[in-house]
């Protein structure tokens, strides 16, 4: 009986070992299928933070194309040399005050932005970058983001209160959120535009610089003339308009041209505003120079 007993004792300690060895053996078990989930797990997340990664690269990669500078025009508007061509860049998402549109007032801060515009694109590398939408607006102007040295002109004249955030058109829009950022930033500290209640508008700026016209005062007050014999008159006046014209036509000023294809015959790359063969209505991008290529 006691044998009975003691095998009885041994085979139940048998069975209990075998119970713990299977438990221990699926413990360990699901323990490396849980290691190997949470391994799993960390490369995809892995994965996807690179995945994620490469689109925000993607969508901050700046395509740059290297130009050099013609001129400044204004604070918004500058030529460069592109392809072997003088190109009128008209700044994306920014508009500065008008400092020397035909046929507009001087506004205030105008000058201002016109100066700093040109300071920074006339010192450093110049570059520009495009959007996905149209390269080129109605007139044939170049829109385009500008940098020097890599850094952005539009954000530069944003944060120094010269410009405002305007001309919004889809999809061109690559950097409004950070423009308009520039834009309060300067708004809060209410540097220059800003300081001006009312200046600033959705459709533009309002006012213009008083301009000085003390010597028109002067000739408008001043005494009249003696008055001299009408025929001596006429006749001196008579005089004087042939001396002119003879001058001018001497020096080429009296002549005009009907349209761009004309002038270019004389004028291969246009004329600026001071040349009297110059006319606005050829100024087709309002820049101050007419029948430019």
């Amino acid at each position: 009986m006691k044998k009975v007993l003691i095998g009885f004792t041994v085979f139940t300690l048998s069975l209990s070992l075998a119970a713990c060895g299977s438990n221990d053996a699926e413990k360990s078990s699901i323990e490396s299928k849980e290691t190997q989930q949470v391994s799993k797990d960390a490369e995809q997340k892995e994965a996807t933070k690179e995945k994620t990664a490469d689109k925000s690269d993607s969508k901050d990669k700046k395509e740059l194309v290297d130009v050099t500078l013609d001129r400044a025009v204004d604070g918004d508007t500058i030529k460069v040399k592109y392809k072997g061509n003088v190109d009128t860049v008209r700044y994306l998402l920014v508009d500065t005050p008008e400092s020397k549109k035909p046929d507009s007032c001087v506004q205030p801060y105008g000058e201002d932005a016109s100066k700093r515009n040109k300071e920074l694109v006339s010192d450093g590398k110049l570059q520009m970058e495009f959007d996905k939408g149209d390269h080129r607006d109605k007139y044939g102007r170049l829109l385009a983001y500008v940098y020097v040295d890599g850094k952005s002109v539009q954000g530069t004249l944003l944060k120094e209160g010269l410009a405002r955030v305007a001309y919004v058109y889809e999809p061109n829009t690559k950097y409004i959120d950070q423009f308009r950022k520039d834009e309060q930033e300067a708004k809060s500290e209410k540097l220059s535009i800003w300081s001006k209640n009312g200046f600033v508008t959705d459709r533009g700026f309002n006012g213009c610089v008083k301009e000085k016209n003390t010597a028109v005062k002067k000739a408008t007050t001043s005494k009249p003339a003696t008055k001299q014999p009408t025929t001596s008159k006429a006749s001196s006046e008579t005089s004087t308009t042939t001396e002119n014209e003879a001058s001018s036509a001497s020096t080429g000023e009296t002549e005009t041209f009907k349209n761009c294809t004309e002038l270019r015959k004389k004028f291969p790359n246009g004329v600026p505003s001071s040349p009297p063969a110059y006319q606005s209505k050829m100024d087709r991008d309002h820049d101050n120079y007419a029948c430019e290529r």
